[in-house]
């Protein structure tokens, strides 16, 4: 199957080199890239420069027969018009996150796709991130007990990257950045309805949307789970930290630096520390023969993972791995986000 490429910014490159590893290895289904398209001339010499064709419009593309999907990387704001007319234009599509501008959009869109009997995916490709799968694997092997709470962070010092990211109008600022790949990693770590979420915007930089956000959710399984996005962080917090019943976990960072200790017995610290100006056991670390220090469960995705799925789907075999309902969840937890945020309230809703 041949794919055209909207928009050849940072991830529109990202996927071309991506595509070019895939179609090079062992598939069932390869993808190759047809070409690109993008409005800037500079990044369409760009494509040029590394032996990809570039289309002088979209709407060479729609008339491309030899072309069966589209991937969509363009700003947020134009995801929906782009896919109106692929899908009219017989395309199978491949859309960067985030699906849309509003839950309701993408419902739209997904519509728009069912009716030409196209595939609408979207790449919430951080479901296969190797820190993620080791985090669920230790989650759900219960070598720290019954897990009650997961702090999942993202940090950087480097503020909101450029361009139309700082803009309301086209879907810029942070959760809509990394908070959607964080809270669907959330949701298919947790499955248990939500009942409830407070979130936190950061506004360090003054610009018009959130450089960072902060949001705790309660679910009604009694796991509690906070998400972190923060780009005025210039000192490394752990990745993950995961607390259980029987044991603490911390993934300090991508490379899976980190570890798990584990409780052998009920008994406390024999001995207490100074600590500041005062004395406390309850503090002290464990000693000795209580605690047992383990590696990290580490879990490797299958590489191409996500195109591979994508790729076989658009053959009519199998169904796609981020799925209709997965993808407006998550939205439609972001637009609560959004609204606790605003409003500086708890959502109390199913969600």
């Amino acid at each position: 199957m041949n794919l055209a490429i909207i928009g050849y910014g940072g991830m529109g490159a990202y996927h071309a080199e991506n595509l070019r590893k895939f179609a090079e290895g062992e598939s069932a289904f390869p993808i190759g890239v047809a070409g690109v398209y993008d409005i800037d001339p500079a990044r369409a010499e760009a494509a040029r420069g590394v032996g990809l064709r570039t289309y002088a419009s979209a709407e060479e593309i729609w008339a491309d027969k030899s072309v069966g999907a589209v991937l969509l990387a363009v700003p947020n704001d134009l995801h929906a018009p782009y896919a109106y007319a692929a899908a009219e234009a017989g395309k199978h599509i491949l859309c960067e996150k985030p699906v849309a501008m509003s839950s309701a959009e993408a419902e739209k869109m997904y519509a728009a796709a069912e009716k030409a009997g196209v595939l609408f995916e979207v790449h919430q490709n951080r479901r296969w991130d190797d820190d993620f799968l080791t985090v669920r694997k230790l989650a759900e092997s219960g070598v720290i007990g019954s897990v009650y709470k997961i702090e999942s962070r993202v940090t950087g010092g480097n503020g909101i990257p450029g361009g139309w990211r700082k803009k309301r109008a086209q879907g810029g600022g942070m959760l809509l950045d990394w908070g959607v790949h964080l809270i669907d990693q959330m949701l298919q770590m947790i499955p248990s309805p939500v009942e409830s979420l407070y979130c936190e915007f950061s506004h360090i930089y003054g610009e018009e949307v959130d450089d960072g956000c902060d949001i705790s959710v309660h679910f009604e399984n009694g796991v509690n789970y906070r998400v972190v996005v923060s780009t005025d962080c210039f000192r490394s917090l752990p990745r993950w930290q995961v607390y259980g019943t029987e044991g603490t976990a911390t993934v300090a960072d991508w490379d899976l630096s980190g570890g798990v200790t584990r409780i052998l017995t009920r008994e406390g610290a024999k001995h207490g520390i100074r600590a500041g100006n005062g004395f406390t056991r309850t503090m002290a670390p464990r000693e000795g023969d209580s605690v047992e220090e383990l590696p990290l469960p580490v879990v490797h995705a299958e590489p191409f993972a996500f195109y591979k799925n994508f790729a076989a789907v658009c053959a009519g075999k199998g169904n796609p791995a981020v799925r209709k309902d997965e993808v407006l969840r998550v939205f439609r937890l972001m637009e609560a986000a959004q609204r606790s945020a605003e409003q500086n309230i708890v959502i109390k809703e199913k969600l």
